[in-house]
């Protein structure tokens, strides 16, 4: 086949040649040169304005040209902001089942009795305002009414590694009361914070304040005001007896000190101390102050392909309050172990302890806010949860509690799901 197409190569006609190029100039020849153009004859004065004239009708019949965009404002980035805030929407569902009935829940969202509950239907949304403020809230649905729980401006531009605040707010005072249920470990609210702060958390409208110091490690400190009354949410000072603001010291000023440290690639440490100090309702000039610590340490080894998650949270917190005839104290805390073997499942583990009150000689006392409290109060849990996505939770969850009269056991089964834009979780 190979000779066959060589030979039909050999015996095809040869291609028509292409012309040939003109023959170039001898050394004795010079190329002719092009005849001159003619010059152009010159416009009259008529021509002239008649050019004009139509110049003039077409730049007036052309469209109006768009004024350029105004320019940034300082600090403004080129990304495009959306004008409308993120929105989401959670719900948190339980079954529950005590024996006996009378549980002693502290939150607001826990489930306090037998069957089924609504803990609550969050609605939160966020955005950034301009270059310089973010405005966030959360709005909270339950059996019960609707409830503003945050809604508050974030400032983005201050100086000297300042942040400041304003707005309706929970305090930053520890670590669990600035979160929100559906971010937590169990499904019920520590009973110390309830019995120090009230079952909403500590908050306020009011005003923060924060610095991020230049040291080489993460260190922020920070400090806030707001008002001391609110059974919910300031029980040990004002309370429900609040008589409003008369001066500066009618204020809850609540200070904070935040601490991270990278100890390795998989190890991490988070350490804090807080304070909260304002009047009681006690007698005039009363004061009650509160401090804490909390400690969360995490082990994430990076390294492995779906690495395991182990995390031990703890606070402790401590209560002076000057009563009449004199100064009652207690304390209480929790810790908490929480492993994730798997991405989709967790297994957690809590115990709670609360003090009973006494005086400063060491004296049990009863307390005029907690009178059934006479002795101390010890609660473990228990719990085991599925994640199928990061949008929705099921959550087994167990429990014993003793000290405040016959002892209870609980157990729920709850459910959550989210929609909407989910905003990252702090560490």
């Amino acid at each position: 086949m190979l000779a066959a197409r060589a030979s039909h190569a050999q015996s095809a006609p040869p291609a028509a040649p292409y012309p040939a190029p003109p023959p170039a100039p001898g050394p004795d020849s010079s190329p002719a040169a092009d005849p001159p153009a003619p010059e152009p004859a010159p416009l009259s004065p008529a021509e002239l304005s008649a050019i004009e004239a139509a110049l003039a009708n077409d730049a007036a019949a052309a469209p109006p040209t768009a004024p350029p965009p105004p320019a940034p404002a300082p600090g403004a980035s080129g990304a495009s902001q959306s004008l409308n805030p993120d929105l989401s929407l959670i719900g948190d569902f339980a079954l529950a089942a005590f024996s006996p009935n009378d549980p002693h829940q502290t939150g607001h969202h826990d489930p306090v009795g037998p069957g089924f509950h609504l803990q609550q239907l969050e609605l939160s949304f966020g955005s950034v305002v301009d270059p310089y403020l973010r405005f966030d809230g959360n709005i909270v649905f339950s059996l019960e009414g609707v409830e503003l729980e945050e809604a508050f401006a974030t400032t983005l531009d201050l100086p000297a590694r300042l942040q400041a605040r304003f707005g309706l707010m929970l305090t930053r005072f520890g670590r669990l009361n600035s979160t929100h249920l559906h971010v937590w470990e169990f499904n019920d609210q520590p009973f110390v914070l309830g019995r120090f702060f009230g079952g909403e958390g500590n908050r306020g409208l009011g005003l923060e304040l924060s610095w991020l110091t230049p040291l080489p490690w993460y260190m922020e400190l920070i400090a806030s005001a707001i008002p001391a009354g609110g059974d919910e949410t300031a029980r040990s000072f004002y309370g429900a007896d609040d008589p409003g603001i008369g001066d500066p010291r009618d204020l809850l000023y609540v200070t904070a000190l935040k601490q991270f440290f990278e100890l390795s690639p998989d190890w991490s440490l988070f350490w804090g101390l807080s304070g909260a100090f304002g009047p009681n309702a006690s007698r005039q000039d009363a004061r009650t102050e509160i401090y804490g610590s909390d400690l969360y340490v995490k082990y994430r080894p990076l390294s492995q392909p779906n690495p395991p998650v182990v995390a031990l949270q703890a606070e402790w917190l401590y209560r002076r309050r000057e009563l009449s005839p004199r100064a009652l104290h207690d304390h209480g805390g929790y810790a908490q172990l929480s492993y994730r073997f798997v991405p989709r499942w967790s297994v957690a583990g809590r115990f709670e302890y609360g003090s009973v009150t006494r005086t400063p000689d060491g004296v049990p006392a009863a307390d005029p806010l907690d009178p059934e409290w006479l002795r101390d109060r010890r609660r473990g849990s228990l719990a085991l949860t599925h994640y199928p996505t990061e949008f929705s939770r099921f959550r087994l969850q167990g429990g014993r509690d003793t000290g405040l009269g016959p002892g209870v056991w609980s157990a729920f089964l709850t459910a959550e799901v989210a929609t909407g834009a989910h905003a990252a979780h702090q560490f």
